[in-house]
């Protein structure tokens, strides 16, 4: 249950930032965000792993260091903590938000920088949180969240900047139910995070030479 409450509240905190900075149009959001993700790792690694990414679960699984029966409670635990935190930034700021591909942006384009950046993010998580030659360290927070600063300020214009499915799936649904809004993008933000996820698993075993599930 720790693992679950910590999924939540970690992914719960990371949305909430992106909400209410988004909303307000912030100057220095993806800035805001990628260290909120940071300091949620640091509070969270050490119980849950501190993915607050379904992407991200998913090529910890993949790589072998989460249990096949943990996957959809922590899907589901990260899931909700979205949902929640989007429900209050709308009672708090009075507005819905959700991700969607920039003006004249293409599907496409989208799904491939969804795909690409959150690629990036879940392996470097797996190289600096999971890797025997990174063990111990005390930077893997840095350098997670810094990857979703990166993510955030060069991919956020074209595809929307959720690189998580929770992220882009919980405002959606709430967007959805409140503002009006419609779901039509939402398989970018499935497939593109999920197909970048899986993808660095594969590369994250050729990389440290294991077999798959070692």
């Amino acid at each position: 249950m720790k693992n679950y409450l910590t999924e939540f509240i970690g992914t719960f905190f990371l949305v909430l930032t992106v909400g209410l900075t988004v909303v307000r149009g912030t100057q220095f959001a993806g800035l805001a965000i990628g260290c909120s993700l940071m300091i949620m790792v640091y509070m969270g690694g050490h119980i849950s792993g501190g993915h607050y990414n379904p992407a991200v679960s998913l090529a910890v699984w993949l790589r072998g260091k989460l249990p096949t029966k943990e996957l959809a409670p922590y899907w589901i635990s990260q899931l909700l903590g979205a949902i929640v935190a989007s429900l209050v930034v709308l009672f708090v700021l009075g507005k819905t938000f959700t991700a969607a591909p920039g003006a004249d942006v293409t599907s496409t384009a989208a799904l491939l920088i969804e795909l690409l950046f959150t690629f990036a993010l879940a392996l470097v998580v797996l190289n600096v949180a999971t890797s025997q030659g990174t063990a111990g360290n005390s930077f893997y927070g840095l350098a997670i969240g810094f990857t979703i600063v990166v993510a955030a300020y060069a991919g956020g214009p074209i595809s929307g900047g959720a690189f998580n499915p929770a992220v882009g799936l919980g405002p959606m649904i709430v967007n959805a139910m409140f503002g009006g809004g419609s779901l039509g993008n939402m398989w970018i933000y499935i497939v593109g995070p999920l197909l970048g996820g899986a993808l660095a698993a594969a590369v994250f075993r050729v990389q440290e030479g294991v077999a798959a599930g070692a």
